[in-house]
């Protein structure tokens, strides 16, 4: 089996996760299509927590749905004004947006207002395994706020800032210039970035997103995408292995 090789499973699976696997969404948007009556298991309507072999026929839509053997992930440089979804009544969507020949979705969210890196695939494992907060994963970002940046800002920043009833994590916070710094965050609340510059009543001007794990734009230009393939999948697979707690344990010791 190359790099871009699925396993196709020839046992009974939960119908979210092959819908996750065919690359038509995410689990958790499985199961609301379910809940909304679009998916079918052999022309009936599908229930929630059904399990499904892979020679049954599922339809969303009343569209036939199936497996690629092909594990497809995509860097994408998502431009401001596109919205993160699969949801097709959503006139910009990502989805859309991209016009890739098979069906992939994006990994998370990246807001409407920022730009940068977003993950897309079709291999619904990896994305659990990307998105899990548990699993301290680093995501970069530059930002650009409307007040000079100070250093009881950036120390606020880095100890945590109480947002949405909870303290955020500690994280790696940089001055880039008077108004910019760059954040390196290893847990993703909604909106999380723009709720911390509020909170310290700063607000958010400009941001993007500049990496996850060890994806990187490197000149990706805006609104192209490109393939993850070779070392660079190899080392994204590695990292995924590797303990999670200790990794940033160690990345912290790094920064004291």
């Amino acid at each position: 089996m190359n790099d871009n090789t699925k396993p196709v499973s020839k046992d009974p699976v939960r119908l979210n996760k092959y819908l996750s696997d065919a690359g038509v969404c995410s689990r958790r948007q499985a199961d609301r299509y379910v809940e909304a009556g679009r998916i079918t298991v052999d022309g009936q309507p599908a229930v929630m927590g059904q399990k499904i072999l892979p020679s049954q026929t599922i339809c969303l839509d009343g569209k036939p749905v199936s497996v690629s053997r092909r594990r497809i992930i995509l860097a994408v440089n998502k431009p401001q004004g596109i919205v993160c979804t699969t949801e097709k009544r959503e006139k910009d969507n990502i989805v859309d947006f991209i016009g890739y020949s098979e069906r992939i979705y994006p990994m998370g969210r990246l807001d409407k207002d920022s730009e940068g890196l977003i993950l897309m695939t079709n291999d619904g494992e990896l994305m659990d395994q990307i998105l899990r907060a548990r699993n301290y994963h680093e995501k970069e970002y530059l930002v650009r706020v409307n007040r000079p940046v100070t250093m009881d800002f950036l120390k606020k920043m880095r100890s945590g800032v109480p947002i949405l009833d909870t303290v955020t994590r500690p994280c790696k916070v940089e001055k880039v210039g008077p108004y910019m710094f760059k954040i390196v965050l290893t847990q993703g609340l909604n909106r999380q970035i723009r709720r911390m510059c509020e909170a310290l009543d700063y607000r958010v001007r400009w941001l993007k997103r500049v990496r996850i794990m060890n994806i990187n734009l490197d000149g990706l230009p805006v609104g192209q995408y490109r393939e993850i393939k070779g070392e660079e999948l190899r080392k994204l697979e590695l990292m995924l292995k590797q303990d999670p707690k200790k990794s940033a344990g160690e990345n912290r010791n790094k920064d004291e």
